[in-house]
C-alpha cells in the first residue's frame, strides 16, 4: 500500500524570518508539504495556476501583506468559485477583538496570533488532517 499523498499548505507571508520558522516546523511534520507566497498577488497567481491540478488543503494568511491585507486576499478568494471553499487561517500580531471578528466575518476559519505557538499549529494541522481523512 502506497503512502497517502502529503497534505498541501500555502503560507502567505512577507517576513522572511516567519517563513524560515514555518519551513522548519513543517520539516518536522510528516504528511504535510509547505508552499510559500510572499504577497497576495503571488498567492492568487499560484492558486489560479494550481486550480485544475490540485489546490492546497489549507491556507495560512498573514493579515498584513505588502500589497494587500489578509481581508482583501480572502475577499478575492471567496469571489472565485474555484477558490471559495479553501480553508483559510489568519495570522497576525494584532490580537484586537475587532480584527479577529473582522477576519472571521470575512471567512477565515481561525485566527492565530504571532508569534505562532508551534504546539497549537501542530495540533491544528493534525485536526485538519483527521477531518480531511473522513
Amino acid at each position: 500500500m502506497s503512502p497517502a499523498p502529503a497534505l498541501q499548505v500555502l503560507y502567505v507571508e512577507d517576513d522572511r524570518i516567519n517563513i524560515v520558522l514555518m519551513e522548519e516546523v513543517f520539516r518536522r511534520l510528516p504528511g504535510w508539504q509547505l508552499h510559500c507566497a510572499e504577497d497576495g498577488e503571488q498567492a492568487l497567481t499560484l492558486l489560479a495556476e494550481r486550480a485544475e491540478a490540485g489546490l492546497p488543503d489549507l491556507l495560512l494568511i498573514d493579515m498584513n501583506l505588502p500589497d494587500m491585507s489578509g481581508l482583501s486576499l480572502i475577499e478575492a478568494l471567496r469571489a472565485d468559485p474555484r477558490l471559495a471553499l479553501l480553508p483559510c487561517v489568519a495570522l497576525s500580531a494584532d490580537d484586537h477583538a475587532s480584527q479577529v471578528e473582522a477576519a472571521r466575518a470575512a471567512g477565515f476559519s481561525d485566527y492565530w496570533v504571532k508569534p505562532i505557538d508551534v504546539l497549537r499549529l501542530s495540533e491544528a494541522l493534525q485536526a485538519t488532517a483527521a477531518r480531511m481523512a473522513r
